[in-house]
């Protein structure tokens, strides 16, 4: 029987809102990232593609909505965004208008004066807001619970010395950064993960770093001590990443040793849904090859 004993694991934690079970998912996923991968580095991509045990997603959002998503509602958006290698002028222009600008500035407003926040929040805002709170205030122990579904992973491949990539789009990341913290203060886990890549995160929104683990300890004790590397996408448009650079918020981890560097980088993302541009969308980020050439980068550091 084949094993998975050190050899790298990507492990992927989606964000907010239901999403398709697990095994659709998981090869939705696969599939945008071979696709990626296959414009960066196509030798990655047969590799990852080959390793049945290579990619996994943690699937938290069923047990926090108690529904799956109906799949069919994004397999044709995902067909038209693969037809696709890159963002076209269209696209570019539409993450650059003036009314996503304008949105962009009123988010930033509302980020930095937080009592503005209700009179800004449309429905779809509302509704992040309110499964945020319920995380933050760990209703009926799901913020615990969603944070073991990722940490259980992170130890098992620990235990058999795998490398692992851990990617985390958008509220995947405030989840991945909480148990990431937790871990670093847990005696029995001596790892450390080898790369964190965070997609269209609001790890940058003050807001959210004022309901982070840790966040009104010191900063000896405020951070994750089990990070090596920290990769920052946000994609042109982003009205979830406001704040599209991390290392400035986070620069006393790197001041203090708990991780060798923070980097930010830009993209754009051409996932569309019925014609209209999703810059935030999970498929249209892991499909992107600026996404893929630090997936593949990683690949090959690990790979024996």
């Amino acid at each position: 029987m084949e094993t998975a004993a050190g050899r790298p694991l990507i492990l992927f934690i989606p964000g907010l809102m239901p999403k398709p079970a697990p095994e659709l998912h998981r090869s939705a996923l696969l599939r945008c990232l071979h696709a990626g991968l296959q414009k960066a580095d196509a030798e990655v991509a047969r590799q990852i593609q080959a390793d049945a045990n290579a990619f996994d997603i943690v699937s938290w959002t069923y047990d926090f909505y108690g529904v799956h998503r109906d799949f069919s509602l994004d397999a044709p958006f995902i067909d038209e965004l693969l037809q696709k290698d890159a963002a076209n002028e269209a696209d570019r222009k539409s993450a650059k208008s003036w009314r996503r600008r304008a949105l962009r500035f009123v988010y930033r407003i509302g980020d930095g004066l937080p009592f503005l926040i209700p009179r800004l929040a449309n429905e779809k805002l509302t509704l992040h807001l309110r499964d945020l709170r319920r995380y933050v205030q760990n209703q009926n122990d799901i913020a615990e619970h969603t944070r073991r579904l990722l940490t259980t992973p992170l130890k098992v491949a620990a235990a058999i010395d795998r490398p692992v990539l851990l990617i985390a789009h958008s509220m995947g990341s405030v989840i991945a950064f909480d148990s990431l913290w937790q871990l670093g203060r847990d005696a029995n886990f001596e790892s450390e993960l080898s790369a964190l890549i965070t997609l269209g995160s609001p790890l940058g929104q003050r807001f959210i770093q004022r309901r982070l683990l840790g966040h009104k300890l010191p900063d000896a004790e405020r951070y994750p001590r089990v990070i090596k590397r920290w990769i920052n996408i946000a994609a042109v448009g982003e009205l979830t990443a406001v704040d599209m650079t991390l290392a400035d918020d986070f620069a006393a981890m790197s001041q203090r040793g708990l991780v060798e560097k923070i980097s930010d980088f830009a993209t754009y993302n051409w996932y569309r849904e019925h014609g209209i541009l999703n810059v935030h969308a999970e498929y249209g980020y892991l499909a992107n090859r600026d996404v893929a050439l630090h997936v593949a980068g990683w690949w090959r550091t690990h790979q024996k």
